[in-house]
C-alpha cells in the first residue's frame, strides 16, 4: 500500500523550463521508490524578468514576485515552497524572511551535501552572478573555483541561452565541457558544480566523464525528504 505524505509541495518553476521538468521527474521517481503519494503544485515565474532583476541586484522586485506566487501556492494547499533555480536564489534570504511557507533552500542543502562529500576544490558553471560570487559565498567547507576569462563569459552566455529555450545545442554543450576540463586540469578542481539547475540538459553523472555536484538533484532530494513523512 502506498505511503502517505503529509506535506503538499509547492514549486516556483519556469526559471527555466528544463529545470522545472528535471525537478518534477526526479520528485515523481523518488516518491514512487518511497511508496509515497506525491502532492505537488507548481507556479510559473518568468525567466527574463528573473534575469533582469538578478542583473540589477533588485532583491525587492524578485522577492515580491516570489511572495505573490507563494500566496497562490498557499491557496492551492501547499505547505512548503522551493525555487527551482540557483540564479533565483540571489534573494533567497529576503524571501525566506517573508514567505508564508517553509522554504526548502537549495544553497543550504548543497552546502551540507558538499561537507558530507568532503570535497575541497570545486569548479562551478552557471550564470555570471553565481560563478563570480562563488555560489553566493555559501559553501563553508570547500573552495569554489569560477572559470577564468574568456570561459566565464562564454559559459554565462551559453547557459542563459540554454535556460531560456529549455534546449541545449552541441555548441553550448562544447562550451560547458571545455570550461569543465580547464577547471579540472588547470585549476585543480576535484569536481564540477552544476551551478545552474538547467545544466542537467548538458551534463550528467553517467556521461560527463568527471565528478559532478548536481545541485538540482541535491535540492530535489531534500524537498522529498522534507515532504515524505
Amino acid at each position: 500500500m502506498l505511503g502517505v505524505t503529509k506535506v503538499h509541495i509547492g514549486l516556483i518553476g519556469g526559471i527555466g523550463p528544463a529545470a522545472t521538468d528535471y525537478y518534477y521527474r526526479r520528485l515523481i521517481s523518488t516518491f514512487a521508490k518511497q511508496g509515497a503519494a506525491l502532492e505537488l503544485t507548481m507556479v510559473h515565474a518568468d525567466t527574463p524578468t528573473l534575469l533582469g532583476n538578478l542583473a540589477s541586484h533588485d532583491d525587492a522586485a524578485q522577492t515580491a514576485i516570489y511572495e505573490r506566487l507563494t500566496h497562490r501556492l498557499v491557496a492551492a494547499g501547499a505547505e512548503c515552497v522551493a525555487v527551482t533555480s540557483i540564479a533565483g536564489h540571489f534573494c533567497i534570504d529576503t524571501f525566506k524572511a517573508l514567505s508564508p511557507l517553509h522554504v526548502v533552500d537549495l544553497l543550504s542543502e548543497v552546502n551540507r551535501a558538499i561537507a558530507t562529500l568532503g570535497l575541497r576544490r570545486i569548479g562551478i558553471l552557471g550564470t555570471r552572478t553565481v560563478m563570480e560570487t562563488c555560489f553566493y559565498g555559501r559553501i563553508a567547507t570547500a573552495e569554489i573555483l569560477p572559470p577564468s576569462s574568456p570561459d566565464l563569459d562564454e559559459v554565462h552566455q551559453a547557459y542563459v541561452a540554454m535556460a531560456a529555450t529549455g534546449m541545449v545545442t552541441e555548441g553550448q554543450r562544447a562550451v560547458f565541457h571545455a570550461a569543465s576540463h580547464r577547471l579540472l586540469k588547470d585549476q585543480g578542481a576535484e569536481a564540477i558544480m552544476l551551478g545552474g539547475t538547467d545544466l542537467a540538459l548538458a551534463l550528467n553523472e553517467q556521461t560527463a566523464g568527471f565528478p559532478l555536484v548536481d545541485c538540482a538533484g541535491i535540492h530535489a532530494d531534500a524537498i522529498a525528504r522534507f515532504a515524505i513523512k
